[in-house]
């Protein structure tokens, strides 16, 4: 559950606090911002969070800065005992825009990300981590990122082949970008470290949109890993964490997050 973006009106911690309440693990984003030692305090169980502070993964400079800060966020999230950190095609400036927009990678920018996330990969197995690889949509939120598509993440995860790099897949972003949801859930499986929902349009809880999260509930028969819901609560923020739960325990039931 993503204490970005829900119980907007309460401190941070405390919104860590009430979402540990209701049975959920937490994610959060820039640890940078946040008081980690006040967060370990709140007793939740945090799932995950993002996995560097600048760089990116297709050229060398950007390279190197991304696997720097990675190994920043790693010494954090062993403060937090959090599993995950995830990451993106570029860094993204505070409005969400790639800090090194490229709408179209050239075949030297995907050999050069593969090799970054090797290397990223290297750094998790060695703390015994997870790295996660999050597709997002360029047609509302990210415009101009690279390796945007969950086909591309996929695609960069399965040939790093490591199980210290994963697919973080965003089925909000992936229902702007892609669609076919279910098909896509069924491919991406063996290579899924984590799933995020929210409902299009509007980013809210699973219910308020187009998507049938109970028969997208249904193709993860067999998945394990964590759900979580990365998106607005459409009013009380309480309700929407039950309408999301009361979507992934009807059908299969993957833990929620």
């Amino acid at each position: 559950m993503c204490a970005e973006m829900v119980f907007l009106d309460l401190p941070f911690e405390e919104r860590v606090r009430r979402i540990a309440d209701l049975g959920f693990e937490v994610e959060i984003w820039d640890w940078t911002r946040k008081d980690i030692t006040a967060l370990r305090s709140t007793g939740a169980t945090f799932s995950s969070m993002t996995g560097y502070v600048t760089g990116t993964l297709a050229d060398s400079d950007g390279a190197d800065e991304l696997v720097r800060t990675a190994e920043l966020a790693l010494e954090v999230a062993d403060r937090l005992d959090c599993p995950r950190l995830n990451l993106h095609g570029t860094g993204l400036d505070g409005s969400g825009l790639p800090v090194v927009p490229c709408a179209t990678p050239t075949p030297a920018m995907w050999l050069t990300a593969a090799r970054t996330l090797t290397r990223i990969a290297g750094l998790g197995e060695r703390a015994g981590r997870v790295f996660t690889l999050e597709n997002l949509n360029t047609a509302v939120d990210h415009p101009g990122t690279p390796f945007a598509r969950a086909a591309d993440t996929m695609t960069l995860v399965a040939a790093v082949g490591s199980p210290h790099l994963r697919m973080n897949l965003d089925l909000y972003h992936a229902q702007i970008g892609e669609g076919n949801l279910i098909a896509l859930v069924r491919a991406a499986l063996p290579l899924i470290g984590e799933i995020q929902v929210a409902d299009v349009p509007g980013r809210c809880e699973p219910g308020t949109g187009e998507i049938n999260y109970r028969n997208v509930a249904r193709a993860l028969e067999g998945y394990d890993g964590v759900v979580s819901l990365e998106g607005w609560a459409s009013g009380d923020s309480g309700a929407a964490l039950e309408r999301f739960r009361e979507a992934f325990t009807s059908g299969a039931s993957p833990r929620t997050g």
